[in-house]
């Protein structure tokens, strides 16, 4: 591979071979699907831990104007149809995109009716459906919410559920970050989570969930790593005049810094809402909120990554990965060794107080 193969590297992998079942089943839903495969080094002393994963990005078809129930109820049906895809193509773990179970209401700031789509983590309609569908098809399924705390007088916040491939709830994880962009503040909704930088470990390798905004975040990556993830997934919902210049650069470079793989996810479509809201740009009050542009994608610890998705049809993103590319990665660039956590230990813990002063060496 030349300098310039390095530079314009996008995909150090093969392509993905499905079944006819699979790739029939795919037509049958009207899905784009995709796969491709990264491979490691043979080691003498590890065996390969070849694991699957997947992104689903879809779009919301139903009207906002619809009950909360048909609006749902027609989401679980498509993520149901999208999974018996999913599992004919051989998938370990999937991941959905953010909210998952319902549009992208928070841009309006109305919290009714949007709040009725809040649930509980561990036995609300979507957990209960999706333990079944786990346990069925042997898969570990990663389901971001909007999850109903009633243990906590029924606050709401911004969830991703991890359902274990035997059916069972492992965990959850609550969204780190809250985005302040304009007048777009999430917070109407939820404010920053409480559960850290949790790592799931399952019988497919230790997973985290980096939800949405949170990828804007280093220290949000950096800090998944140390607990000791080896798959990052990055499930969101943004668009395009927003972000898009920023996709295709935060989850690689994070797969670079933290010698992990990274899997982005990001919803497609665009969304009508009732009632018209702005979004701090500038321009007129408006009832439609996106284009969402997909381009879901996974990236290596070695730089690589595949091509994304369609920027605006449903899509199943499969990527079969070596998993002892992490290490492999770690020992040849010595990211870790050398990060010096104490130095900037040391350095954060002064920046945090009032009278901290930057050390700026000025000209006398």
């Amino acid at each position: 591979m030349d300098h310039r193969e390095v530079l314009n590297n996008v995909l150090r992998s093969n392509e993905l071979q499905f079944s006819e079942e699979t790739i029939s089943l795919a037509k049958d839903v009207d899905i784009e699907l995709k796969g491709y495969v990264f491979s490691a080094r043979k080691e003498d002393l590890r065996r390969p831990r070849i694991v699957r994963v997947a992104a689903i990005q879809n779009t919301v078809d139903i009207p906002t104007t619809a009950p909360i129930h048909v609006q749902r109820d027609a989401l679980h049906e498509k993520i149901s149809n999208i999974l018996r895809v999913a599992v004919t193509a051989g998938v370990n773990i999937v991941c959905l995109q953010e909210a998952w179970t319902m549009p992208f209401a928070f841009c309006t700031r109305e919290k009714f009716p949007w709040c009725e789509f809040a649930e509980d983590v561990e036995n609300g309609p979507t957990t209960k459906m999706l333990k079944e569908l786990a346990k069925q098809y042997n898969m570990v399924i990663i389901s971001p919410i909007l999850e109903r705390d009633t243990n906590h007088h029924d606050t709401i916040w911004n969830t991703a559920v991890v359902i274990s491939n035997n059916g069972t709830f492992i965990g959850k994880h609550r969204k780190n970050h809250i985005p302040r962009v304009g007048d777009f503040n999430e917070s109407t909704y939820y404010f920053e989570g409480d559960t850290g930088h949790p790592v799931f470990d399952t019988q497919f390798g230790r997973i985290a969930i980096n939800i949405c905004y949170g990828r804007h975040h280093p220290q949000n990556w950096m800090m998944f790593g140390i607990n000791g993830a080896e798959i990052v997934f990055n499930p969101s919902a943004t668009v395009g005049a927003l972000s898009e210049p920023l996709w295709g650069i935060e989850a690689r470079n994070a797969a670079i810094a933290n010698g992990y793989f990274t899997v982005a996810i990001n919803r497609v479509g665009t969304e009508v809402f009732p009632n018209e809201f702005t979004s701090g740009n500038g321009l007129p009050a408006h009832k439609d909120f996106g284009p969402f542009y997909g381009s879901s994608y996974v990236a290596a610890p070695d730089g690589s990554r595949t091509p994304g998705l369609s920027r605006d049809k449903d899509g199943l993103l499969v990527v079969e990965i070596e998993l002892n590319l992490c290490r492999q990665i770690k020992d040849f660039w010595g990211f870790q060794m050398t990060q010096r956590l104490p130095l900037y230990a040391e350095s954060l813990a002064k920046a945090v107080k009032p009278d901290y002063k930057p050390q700026i060496i000025r000209e006398s």
